[in-house]
């Protein structure tokens, strides 16, 4: 067409164009190209293998609309045998596609947002045992608390170990006081920590919001089961864990020798990935919330009874405390990690915090004086396991049973009493000599302790005398240097 109107002639412009005049004088009349003249095919090039069973598909479907196309195929095979095969698998999935889309339900809709700087920040946990992570070489399964601005994404956390009301409070505080401001508005999915149902009406708990009133912020948490209301910080889950997953690549080793050096790792990597959102987040910050003049105490208080086993049971865990606190009403203090016990308005220990529930932690330090005393409630204690700190005591045990089985227990004892009094490491180094290097050597508490009793003496102070240095020989030096 463009050519028709620079040549001379038509015959030129066709044939300049690849088609004959004949062609060339058609599209000219017409006016429109080759692509817009054809019209579109309504009729089938080959028979419709569905055709006579496609109102059995269509009411399967109807009945249940999750059914997918190769569940249908397998049972019109079995119907049909000789007339379906796997080949029309693709066939059976088209024709289902357009069904739906003309005839099925009517799918979810997901209304973009407007964030507004300052306006909101979420919080969700997120599990993250699939990175592999090790401490000292042993496998580290852990979660960790996420917190995100919606606006600018600016993003931190905190490692944890469940979702608790304490973990929460530790990360949003944390997270808080990392930022230096707070957003108008918190919110989270239905955690239980957070929100309790109420009949048909939820509410959120009177520790969460007295949390929030602290920090000035409204509250807001998504419904059950719509973790796409929080949808922030789910897609940040996914990022940051990826980005972990990279950092990782990169380090060579996913393991670490402590939980603060994990710690720190996570740490540097958010300060990487926000050192990119400067510009928005100082938008936000701009229009922020001023911080409280101190932090909240993220702490559980429960006031609970030392009973006659000089245990006190929190949160359905039970914990050893010393045997002087039986009977008195002591003060839980259940913090992220640890558990402190206080008496008479001081802290009389510190515990590390037990996952989940009936767990126990017992500290023979705790019990031992009077277990040496009833030597029989060794045998059949409930909590006998926690007895052996580490793997040489209970190999220690193991051989007095076989070499004194009436007096083991009383002996293994006494061995325990020692390593409260004398230290745990060097009551377990001599268990290691005795165990492996000196077969001949028999396990007994005075054995023991002859040999602490051997390292503890200091060895005497080695005298060494210097003699006085002949100044006289530097002077004659320099005069051979000189005649030199």
């Amino acid at each position: 067409m463009k050519l028709s109107k620079t040549e001379r002639t038509l015959a030129a412009a066709a044939a300049k164009s690849g088609m004959d005049e004949k062609t060339g004088r058609k599209y000219r009349r017409l006016g429109v190209s080759p692509s817009q003249t054809k019209k579109a095919r309504e009729y089938r090039t080959r028979p419709d293998p569905l055709l006579e069973v496609w109102p059995q598909i269509e009411k399967l479907v109807k009945e249940d609309s999750s059914l997918e196309a190769v569940t249908i195929l397998d049972h019109l095979s079995r119907e049909h045998p000789d007339k379906f095969q796997n080949s029309q698998l693709r066939t059976l999935q088209r024709r289902l596609k357009v069904w739906r889309a003309q005839h099925g339900e009517r799918r979810e809709v997901f209304f973009p947002q407007e964030h507004v700087p300052g306006r909101q920040g979420q919080s969700d946990f997120t599990y993250m045992n699939e990175l592999g992570i090790t401490i000292g070489g042993q496998r580290f399964d852990h979660m960790f608390y996420h917190f995100t601005l919606t606006y600018s994404n600016w993003e931190w956390g905190s490692l944890c170990f469940s979702e608790s009301f304490e973990s929460l409070s530790h990360g949003v505080q944390s997270s808080l006081w990392e930022l230096g401001g707070v957003p108008a508005e918190h919110r989270t999915d239905s955690l239980s920590a957070a929100v309790t149902l109420l009949g048909n009406r939820d509410e959120f708990t009177a520790r969460y919001r007295g949390l929030l009133e602290h920090y000035g912020m409204d509250a807001s948490h998504t419904s059950p089961g719509r973790g796409n209301e929080n949808g922030d910080v789910e897609q940040s889950h996914y990022r940051f864990k990826r980005a972990v997953e990279q950092a990782l690549l990169l380090r060579g080793s996913r393991d670490f020798g402590g939980m603060a050096e994990y710690a720190q790792f996570l740490k540097d990597l958010f300060a990487q990935r926000n050192a990119g959102r400067r510009a928005r987040l100082t938008e936000e910050m701009a229009v922020m919330g001023e911080l409280p003049a101190r932090r909240m105490e993220s702490a559980k208080r429960e006031r609970v009874k030392v009973d006659s086993g000089s245990l006190i049971h929190v949160e359905r865990n039970s914990y050893s405390v010393n045997s002087r606190l039986i009977g008195a009403r002591v003060e839980a203090r259940m913090y992220l990690d640890h558990v402190e016990v206080w008496y008479g308005q001081k802290k009389v220990e510190d515990l590390p915090r037990l996952r989940g529930r009936s767990k126990h932690r017992i500290d023979y330090r705790h019990i031992i004086e009077w277990l040496v005393r009833k030597p029989g409630a060794f045998e059949n204690y409930r909590y006998q396991e926690d007895l052996f700190p580490t793997s040489r005591f209970r190999m220690a045990y193991d051989a007095l049973k076989e070499s004194a089985p009436s007096r083991c227990s009383s002996e293994y004892l006494k061995i325990l009493k020692l390593a409260a009094e004398r230290g745990e490491v060097q009551v377990d180094e001599v268990l290691r000599a005795l165990l492996e290097g000196e077969a001949e050597a028999v396990i007994t508490a005075e054995t023991i302790s002859e040999r602490l009793s051997k390292m503890d003496v200091i060895p005497p102070v080695t005298m060494v005398e210097v003699a006085m240095v002949d100044l006289a020989n530097f002077d004659q030096l320099f005069t051979m240097g000189a005649s030199q």
